[in-house]
């Protein structure tokens, strides 16, 4: 596994240990859990203006690719 440093301003990172510490659990826990859903998210939202592109300029590609 590859780790990460991430520069926390300390009002961001006493957040992240009050709610950690609320939670029971570690405050990496919480990042990887906040990146995972960042990801997903945003894995969405690309995948949405792909599928508009790629809808708008359907007649277009279909003669790139004959």
């Amino acid at each position: 596994m590859h780790r990460l440093t991430l520069p926390l301003d300390p009002a961001t990172r006493q957040s992240l240990d009050d709610l950690a510490d609320a939670q029971g659990r570690a405050p990496e826990e919480l990042v990887l859990e906040a990146v995972r859903r960042y990801l997903i998210e945003e894995g969405l939202v690309v995948r949405a203006a792909a599928e508009r592109l790629a809808g708008a300029h359907a007649d277009l590609l279909r003669r790139l690719g004959e």
